[in-house]
């Protein structure tokens, strides 16, 4: 393959357009839980991880596990729980059957931000993806969003 094999050009293209449509979507959604509830995107992304934890096996996650679930690294989200615990949004405590963990849970102040926030974080979405299906470009990339299935809906 050659720099200009057409086959990497399409990759190339499909990279930008994946890019510019996160990128939108992003910096609208950024916009609205800043100015309506001083959160940021990845701040909301990490109280909706840390909200859906449960006490059954496997209902915890690791810090590790959590940075991959919001896409930053170890030492980001360690900065970013730090600053959502010092709002008073998130607690920290000792795993009770290994004294190395530490599980990180969402108070009941930041239940209740999230709780909030989530209608203009859903609003802002939909409506992202509305006008980018609107760009040519962007529009195949908005249907294979839209055709994903959650997880939980999927069983």
């Amino acid at each position: 393959m050659t720099a200009t094999d057409p086959a990497l050009t399409v990759l190339a293209s499909g990279w930008g357009a994946l890019s510019l449509l996160h990128g939108k979507i992003e910096a609208h959604i950024e916009r609205a839980l800043q100015s309506g509830h001083d959160l940021s995107v990845r701040e909301y992304s990490l109280l909706d991880v840390l909200s859906r934890q449960h006490d059954g096996p496997g209902g915890h996650l690791q810090m590790r596990q959590v940075a991959d679930a919001v896409v930053l690294s170890q030492s980001a989200t360690t900065r970013l729980v730090s600053r959502l615990e010092d709002r008073r949004l998130l607690s920290r405590y000792l795993c009770p059957t290994d004294r190395r963990g530490i599980y990180t849970n969402v108070t009941e102040a930041g239940l209740k931000l999230l709780e909030e926030a989530r209608p203009t974080n859903d609003a802002v979405l939909r409506e992202a993806l509305d006008q980018a299906a609107a760009n040519p470009e962007l529009a195949s990339l908005v249907e294979a969003v839209e055709a994903v299935k959650s997880p939980a809906l999927s069983h």
